[in-house]
């Protein structure tokens, strides 16, 4: 069973504690890049230092500022599997399936359907209300952000779900000795980690009902298919193809996709019917194809 992969006589809860600083260290020595380079600008270009967040997402042209973001998660995933080998003694396949290997099918199964369904939503967004929207499509900025985010997007997604459905579920798991503990605390941490999204500044704090319930989904999916394979495709699909296709002045990848939405933000249907319609849908899509059983015992029993 997946989540019970962790529980070891010897893994406290105190190796999760220091091996989420380990994981945070990691992730600034990652970021040292973009604060080199603003550092240089600014010494040698004469540029002014970036104050707020906003002003950092601005400083570079956005496909560098993309690039120089999604290094630091190279980093992040290095630190990841430091911690799991050295600190816990497990493998990287251990925090991520009880199968006897990644199951790519599904990874790709996920990914195909969260792209086929936010593709499709977006066109409908467009052709519903075009105001909203202007053409952004420039052909070599555009496909510069193509190779930065199939390279780079992936790790990206892939190193927060390695922290929160694979590395701090089973270490919640070791706490609690429970399921139901480790999925709430995973999906409300998952979602308060994007509170300093600018779109929650726009939009306000009801968004995140938006980000813990997509905490919830990927770790339902995760509890229920025993490994992380439909939550790291779907993950991968939701933030590379909604880059690729949707930026704003107010999200937090700034890119060069297909569309900019130049809307006014607001907290709408778009933030709930997500969480209490389309991943209903979903779930009941996943659990038909691969069989979901006993839902009460797997989300929330005894360890």
């Amino acid at each position: 069973m997946f989540i019970e992969q962790g529980i070891k006589s010897d893994n406290h809860f105190w190796k999760y504690i220091l091996g989420s600083l380990v994981i945070i260290c990691a992730s600034l020595v990652g970021q040292l890049p973009l604060l080199m380079g603003m550092l240089y600008e600014t010494i040698y270009n004469g540029k002014p230092y970036p104050t707020s967040n906003e002003a950092v997402m601005r400083f570079f042209d956005s496909n560098l500022t993309l690039f120089l973001i999604l290094i630091s998660f190279v980093f992040i995933m290095l630190g990841i599997v430091l911690v799991v080998r050295n600190l816990h003694g497990q493998t990287m396949l251990s925090v991520t399936t009880a199968r006897e290997k990644i199951d790519w099918k599904r990874v790709g199964f996920s990914f195909m359907i969260w792209s086929v369904f936010t593709i499709v939503s977006t066109l409908l967004f467009y052709f519903s209300n075009p105001i909203d929207f202007i053409i952004n499509f420039k052909p070599v900025p555009f496909a510069i952000l193509v190779v930065i985010g199939v390279l780079l997007i992936p790790i990206q997604t892939s190193s927060e779900e390695y922290i929160f459905r694979g590395y701090l579920m089973q270490g919640f798991a070791n706490l609690a000795k429970n399921k139901w503990f480790p999925l709430l605390m995973t999906s409300v941490i998952f979602g308060g980690m994007h509170v300093f999204n600018p779109e929650v500044a726009k939009i306000g704090y009801i968004v995140l009902v938006y980000y813990i319930g997509t905490g919830l989904l990927l770790g339902i999916m995760t509890l229920m298919d025993e490994g992380m394979e439909l939550a790291l495709g779907f993950h991968a699909a939701n933030n590379l193809v909604g880059a690729l296709l949707v930026t704003s002045d107010w999200s937090a990848f700034q890119t060069n996709s297909i569309f900019k939405d130049i809307s006014d933000p607001s907290a709408g249907l778009d933030v709930i019917v997500p969480v209490v319609l389309i991943y209903p849908i979903l779930l009941f899509i996943f659990s038909k194809k691969y069989n979901w059983t006993n839902w009460k015992e797997k989300l929330t029993g005894n360890i």
